[in-house]
């Protein structure tokens, strides 16, 4: 699979400091909200409103998880993935560790490195610097 197979899912997760306009998990839950994904963040440390602790606490069917988090709780992520059948992963740049992906490897999640920003510019036509 490739990472543009990934936009063919509608139900996205994004892991990451979504509440915090000065992060790229913030730039990618907006852009794909205004391609028309169904999206949520998601963040095991964060307390506000909108932003959910855990994948389970999502109320639907997670498709894709888009990681931008640190590797040391993106673990943690991808555990609970691998319990709720979640089996795709995008990998940003920086949340990608050999654990990770070895992780991925051996419990059947397809794990892809890249950049959800560049997808969304050049497919959608987003322009990601609006967030």
């Amino acid at each position: 699979m490739n990472i543009r197979k990934f936009f063919d899912y509608e139900n996205w997760v994004v892991v990451g400091k979504v509440s915090d306009t000065s992060k790229y998990a913030y730039k990618i839950l907006k852009s794909l909200d205004a391609a028309k994904f169904n999206v949520s963040g998601v963040h095991p440390l964060d307390e506000s409103e909108n932003v959910y602790k855990s994948l389970s606490d999502v109320p639907y069917k997670i498709d894709v998880i888009d990681l931008c988090i640190t590797p040391s709780l993106g673990i943690g992520i991808l555990k609970e993935s691998k319990e709720l059948n979640i089996d795709k992963v995008l990998v940003q740049p920086g949340a990608e560790s050999e654990e990770i992906l070895d992780y991925c490897k051996a419990n059947g999640i397809v794990a892809i490195e890249g950049c959800a920003l560049v997808q969304l510019s050049v497919y959608y036509n987003i322009d990601v610097n609006q967030f």
